[in-house]
C-alpha cells in the first residue's frame, strides 16, 4: 500500500501549490450565516453540489464554506464511526488485491464516507482502487473533492504553534494531514487549553516536535 502514501504527497503538491494561499483562520459565525443562507452564493447545499460533482473552479472562500460549512448541517457527528471501518482494515492488511476485495474497497469506504464526507483518506483508498480498475475518470474525480478539503484546511494555519493551528471539524483530518505533510505520529495526543489537539510527531528532518489543530467546532457538537 506504498503507493497510498505516494498519492497523498500529489495531493499536497497539486493541492497547496494550486492556490495563492492567504492562511486565515476561519470565521464560524460569518460561515454559518452564509451556509445557512439560501440566496448566499456560499448557501452549503448549493456547494455541496458542486463538490459531489468535483467542480474543480470552486474558490478558496467557497471550499473553506464547503468543509467548515458542514459543521453547521444536522447530519454533522465528528465522533461518529461506522462498522463498516473494521472490515475495510482487514482487506487493506492484505499484502494482494482480487478485483472483488477491490469492489468492497469501494463499497465499506462509500459508507465510510456517508457518515463523514471529508475523510480524506477514504478518498485515497478510492483513488487508488479506480486506478487499479482503470476507471480514470473516477480517479480524477475524486482527486479534485481531495483537493477541495486538502486547500481548506491547509488555508487555515501551519500548526506549529497554536496561534498558527490548522482548523478541522474531525479528528480524522488530523492525522490525515500528518501523512500528507510527510510525518509520522508520535504516539501522543493532548487537548492544549481545552480548544486545541496537539499530536507529537516522530523524528523528522524539520525538528518539528508536534503539530496543533483547533477542534472547537468537534467539541462545541458535544454539547447539544
Amino acid at each position: 500500500m506504498k503507493l497510498l502514501y505516494s498519492l497523498l504527497i500529489l495531493f499536497i503538491t497539486q493541492s497547496f501549490y494550486a492556490q495563492d494561499f492567504e492562511l486565515k483562520k476561519p470565521d464560524f459565525d460569518l460561515i454559518e450565516k452564509n451556509v445557512k443562507d439560501k440566496n448566499s452564493p456560499y448557501y452549503f447545499d448549493k456547494l455541496y453540489a458542486r463538490y459531489i460533482v468535483a467542480d474543480s473552479t470552486m474558490t478558496l472562500e467557497e471550499r473553506r464554506h464547503l468543509y467548515f460549512g458542514y459543521s453547521f448541517q444536522d447530519e454533522y457527528a465528528p465522533y461518529e464511526r461506522s462498522d463498516a471501518q473494521q472490515d475495510l482494515n482487514k482487506i487493506l492488511q492484505q499484502e494482494e488485491f482480487t478485483q472483488q476485495d477491490y469492489q468492497d474497497i469501494l463499497t465499506l469506504s462509500s459508507k465510510i464516507l456517508k457518515i463523514y464526507p471529508f475523510s480524506i483518506r477514504m478518498m485515497e483508498y478510492r483513488i487508488f482502487v479506480y486506478n487499479e480498475l482503470e476507471q480514470y475518470d473516477d480517479a480524477v474525480k475524486q482527486t479534485v473533492q481531495a483537493n477541495i478539503i486538502l486547500d481548506a484546511i491547509l488555508s487555515t494555519g501551519e500548526g506549529t504553534s497554536k496561534e498558527s493551528s490548522f482548523y478541522v471539524i474531525n479528528v480524522m483530518n488530523e492525522y490525515e494531514l500528518l501523512n500528507i505533510l510527510g510525518f509520522e505520529y508520535g504516539g501522543q495526543q493532548e487537548l492544549v487549553d481545552g480548544l486545541y489537539d496537539y499530536l507529537t510527531l516522530k523524528e523528522n528532518s524539520y525538528y518539528i516536535d508536534g503539530l496543533y489543530f483547533e477542534v472547537s467546532r468537534c467539541l462545541n457538537s458535544l454539547k447539544f
